[in-house]
């Protein structure tokens, strides 16, 4: 009896024990799938919160493009409530444009045309007594990238020819938030201080009334002149760099003009958009090298165009009557000597119809206020500009030789400092 009391309980308590080790695997298991699980579901959490960040970005980075394209709304919504007038985008353009005054950056961010009626009397001054007209709203960026503190009035500003009248339009302080113009932030409060290694971002308007805005629509482009900044604010010889432009399409045509007068050499034709211009004839890299005094003069390249001026310009070209056709001559020259070489002062002379007839480099389609001055041991370029008759060209000059004579080089006294000798170059076909 006391043996069967015995076997009976080892074999309960083996069977206890069995009972639980299946239990704790039972157990093991289940904690190995809750492992797995939260393993999953941590790695789910991880998948949607990159798919959240990559959906804030892409919110962020579209929330950033409206508020840039933005801009110019908030601007004309400004303006219309202040000169109780009505607004209508005629055009827009947003491609930046930089001007580099060596560590001076001047960046026209972009640009909007609002054609602006029925405003106030209070504002109808700087449109010319109209109430009717458009407005130029203007983006700009000045970057001072030199260790040096600089001064920059920013007189961006345009001169537009009207019968002959020539009109310059500067910002119109009444028709944008102050804080948000460009001629606030750089002022003469603050003797137009720019300092080392700051940027200014701001705004202009430029103001026309309905009869100029009608003009300049019609012209379908205009250029900004871009100033220079100054290391010394009392000191205009101080200026840094040369001054610049920003082409302004004011609608498709305007866009198509500029984008065609990008391949021109940049004479004051191109330069001011006298006109049109077509390319009849070209050839560049040339590389004829000739010595002059202490430097080396070499002809890089030169466009025959034909040329119609503007309704504006016209006047100007009034004595060619049977068309005219632009030689513009590239040059650049390397001073070797130990004087400034004044490049403004050269004289050229072009020879046609094989050595019979001469003429003069035109002075007035010269870029004017450009400083020219190569310092010794350095290179700047020469353009040279000659007006043809165009009848002439075609039926006499085109196929016979074209030579200009260069010379002599004057410093910025204008004295002779190549004892009055020249260089001849024939230009290749």
């Amino acid at each position: 009896m006391k043996k069967k009391r015995l076997s009976l309980l080892i074999t309960f308590l083996i069977t206890i024990l069995v009972l639980s080790a299946c239990g704790n695997s039972k157990n093991d298991n289940k904690d190995e799938e809750s492992n797995e699980n939260d393993l999953l579901d941590t790695e789910e959490v991880s998948a949607e919160s990159d798919v959240d960040s990559e959906l804030e970005e892409e919110e962020k980075q579209k929330e950033e493009t409206v508020n840039s394209s933005a801009d110019f709304s908030e601007l004309i919504s400004y303006m219309a409530e202040t000169t109780e007038g009505t607004t209508k985008v005629l055009y827009e353009n947003n491609e930046q444009q930089v001007h580099e005054m060596e560590d001076i950056t001047v960046t026209l961010d972009g640009y909007t045309l609002v054609e602006l009626t029925d405003f106030h009397t209070d504002f109808q001054i700087p449109f010319r007594d109209q109430t009717d007209g458009g407005v130029l709203i203007t983006k700009y960026t000045v970057q001072n990238n030199s260790d040096a503190d600089v001064h920059y009035m920013p007189e961006l500003g345009m001169t537009v020819s009207y019968d002959g009248q020539e009109i310059f339009h500067r910002n119109n302080h009444a028709l944008l938030p102050k804080e948000e113009q460009l001629a606030t932030k750089l002022d003469h409060a603050n003797d137009y201080l720019l300092p080392a290694g700051e940027t200014v971002t701001g705004y202009a308007a430029y103001s026309f009334g309905q009869t100029h805005l009608d003009t300049i629509l019609e012209m379908s482009a205009l250029d900004i002149e871009v100033p220079t900044p100054q290391a010394d604010m009392d000191d205009y010889s101080s200026t840094i760099g040369e001054e610049g432009r920003f082409n302004i399409a004011l609608n498709d045509n305007g866009a198509e003009q500029i984008a065609s007068n990008s391949k021109f050499y940049e004479d004051k034709v191109t330069f001011d958009n006298m006109g049109e211009k077509k390319m009849l004839h070209e050839k560049s890299e040339i590389g004829d090298t000739q010595e002059l005094g202490d430097a080396t003069v070499t002809l890089v390249g030169y466009q025959f165009t034909e040329f119609t001026p503007n309704a504006d310009e016209a006047p100007r070209f009034s004595s060619f009557q049977n068309g005219i056709v632009l030689l513009t001559a590239k040059f650049e020259v390397d001073n070797k000597g130990d004087e400034n070489i004044d490049l403004y002062g050269m004289i050229s002379k072009l020879t046609v119809n094989d050595g019979a007839q001469y003429m003069l480099c035109e002075g007035m389609l010269l870029k004017l206020g450009i400083e020219q001055v190569v310092a010794p041991g350095e290179q700047g370029e020469l353009l040279q500009v000659f007006t043809l008759d165009q009848e002439q060209y075609e039926k006499i000059w085109k196929d016979k030789s074209f030579e200009i004579e260069v010379g002599p080089l004057k410093n910025e006294d204008s004295k002779d400092i190549s004892k009055g000798k020249r260089v001849t170059f024939t230009l290749p076909k």
